[in-house]
């Protein structure tokens, strides 16, 4: 691939090395992957993408909070280069120890990982998922954060027909959805294939997204693409009694975001979701 020679070069220059060998690392849909060892022995992934500077502060954010994720090691505007962490287990043996890294994660005291102390539901900065834009403006009611950065912000990218049906679900969510849930870091975009497993321990999450909101968001991305067992609510501790009434309205937002991405094999799924909701 073109892309890889050149950013592994810069990966060794941003580490103060030489490149030894470099090789391209297979499942990222949105971003060119390459795994890297140096002349004098050290490894690392590194990363392209939209904005390095970003993701390596939602990754020390995840840090922060005592969950596991690849350290940092350099980033400039254009590479991302992190450490490399085991990876060869399979997420079914690790459910359990997912609800205890997910639980670190969203308990953590805000002011500890965070360093905008703004009141409300956001991030400090916008992100993206290849074309698609994540916006994260603060705002104070979770609600309208949803409605307004998640729901509205995609409905005129859509076909009217599912537009309509979005924009009705989002003038609804202040009847559906919590006002002001308590504050957790989110992921953000939590499925199995961003989550690095050796054995039935997690390694390391990876490819955030993250702002803050309501925990829920993460288990509907992961249920999403997967079934987790009863050992991940075992260890984390249950979820709001009424929870399965949000899993579709939140489930929307990333089944969009595949849609935009990846085409109308998705589009099934945006509409199930929508039925699921009551639209």
């Amino acid at each position: 691939m073109n892309g890889e020679p050149s950013l592994a070069q810069r990966a060794a220059v941003l580490l103060g090395a030489r490149l030894a060998h470099a090789t391209p690392i297979a499942g990222g849909d949105l971003s060119t992957v390459v795994a890297i060892e140096l002349d004098d022995g050290r490894e690392a992934i590194v990363k392209g993408g939209p904005s390095p500077a970003t993701e390596a502060g939602m990754l020390d954010a995840i840090a922060a909070t005592g969950a596991p994720t690849p350290a940092v090691f350099a980033c400039d505007d254009a590479v991302l280069v992190l450490e490399r962490l085991p990876s060869r287990g399979r997420i079914e043996d690790a459910w359990r120890d997912l609800g205890t890294v997910l639980a670190k994660l969203h308990t953590a005291r805000r002011d500890a990982v965070a360093s905008n102390a703004s009141r409300g539901y956001g991030w400090d900065a916008d992100y993206e998922f290849g074309k698609v834009a994540i916006e994260n403006a603060w705002t104070d009611r979770w609600s309208a954060f949803w409605a307004e950065r998640r729901l509205l912000s995609q409905s005129s990218f859509l076909p009217r027909t599912l537009a309509a049906r979005i924009d009705s679900l989002a003038g609804d969510l202040a009847n559906r959805l919590p006002a002001d849930p308590p504050v957790a870091l989110l992921h953000g975009d939590l499925w199995a294939g961003n989550v690095l497993v050796a054995g039935t321990r997690i390694s390391g999450l990876i490819d955030p997204a993250c702002y803050y909101g309501d925990a829920e968001v993460d288990f509907a991305m992961l249920r999403l693409f997967s079934r987790p067992g009863p050992d991940l609510l075992d260890a984390y501790g249950t979820l709001r009694a009424d929870h399965e009434e949000r899993l579709p309205v939140y489930q929307l937002w990333p089944a969009i975001v595949h849609f935009r991405l990846f085409g109308r094999a998705y589009r099934s799924m945006v509409e199930r979701l929508l039925s699921a909701a009551g639209v």
